[in-house]
């Protein structure tokens, strides 16, 4: 009869915190990448907002200042004529000097040309088809931070290479681009890298497992604490009003000052048709 496989012995207290960790880990890396996606759709959201609804802002100040400018012409009153002076300030402010003149140098040593001799055309950044990366891209996403996270290594060579991994990764979802995040995919299945901790059953195990156990709190902490400044910075307040559904918002948003011009521009017609 052959004789029973002894049974390796484990630490109860390297075991709990392994599980602890465990557990930790999958929070912070779904901590990181809710933040990482609120902080997409925050600059997507800014981009697509400034691009689609600024003229339309735009619109509103003019007939903001118009109105004012026909009523004051109406009443001759003095406290009219001051709201019609600021109506048009807001829409043509006084002119910063200094951020000209600093422009005009940039601008002339752009003129210069850099190396190449060629000179630097400003590009406006292309708005998003997406202000949200849709699920797929965010699948991918998510299971690349998983894997890939350079806080998940402890060796330098290895963080630093996942660091530069995950920069091509955060570009990709920022774009929504699916393809590329599923190129990134492959390529990194390939990768296995040392995460420098040290060996299960070590004396140095457990110290290790309580500092990151330690490490992994401090930084869900971290994360909640940007989570809100995000949400709390304008862009955030207003993008708030309909989290779930950020791309409908813009409609709207559309709709409302749509609504708005069309209010202000009857206020105008009544104003210089009864002058």
């Amino acid at each position: 009869m052959a004789a029973d496989t002894p049974v390796r012995w484990i630490d109860p207290e390297e075991q709990r915190l392994e599980e602890q960790i465990a557990q930790t880990e999958a929070q912070w890396v779904d901590a990181e990448v809710e933040v990482e996606t609120l902080r997409v759709e925050l600059d997507n959201f800014a981009l697509v907002h400034h691009q689609r609804l600024g003229p339309m802002y735009v619109r509103l100040d003019e007939l903001d200042a118009l109105i004012a400018e026909a009523t004051a012409a109406r009443t001759g009153d003095p406290e009219d004529i001051r709201r019609a002076f600021e109506a048009r300030n807001v829409l043509e402010p006084m002119p910063d000097l200094e951020a000209f003149f600093a422009q005009a140098d940039e601008a002339r040593e752009s003129a210069d040309g850099g190396a190449d001799g060629e000179s630097a055309q400003p590009v406006m950044p292309q708005a998003p088809q997406r202000i949200r990366p849709d699920k797929e891209a965010q699948r991918l996403y998510r299971d690349l931070a998983r894997r890939a996270h350079p806080d998940l290594a402890q060796d330098p060579a290895e963080q630093e290479l996942r660091g530069a991994f995950i920069a091509r990764v955060n570009e990709a979802y920022a774009r929504g681009d699916v393809l590329a995040l599923a190129a990134l995919a492959e390529e990194w299945a390939g990768e296995t890298g040392d995460s420098g901790a040290p060996a299960s059953g070590t004396p140095e195990r457990v110290a290790w497992l309580r500092q990151r156990l330690d490490w992994l709190v401090a930084r869900l902490r971290k994360i909640e604490e940007t989570r809100a400044e995000l949400v709390d910075s304008p862009m955030g307040q207003l993008l708030m009003l309909l989290p779930d559904d950020p791309d409908a918002l813009l409609e709207v948003l559309a709709e409302q000052l749509l609504e708005s011009v069309a209010t202000r521009q009857a206020e105008l017609d009544r104003l210089v048709n009864t002058f």
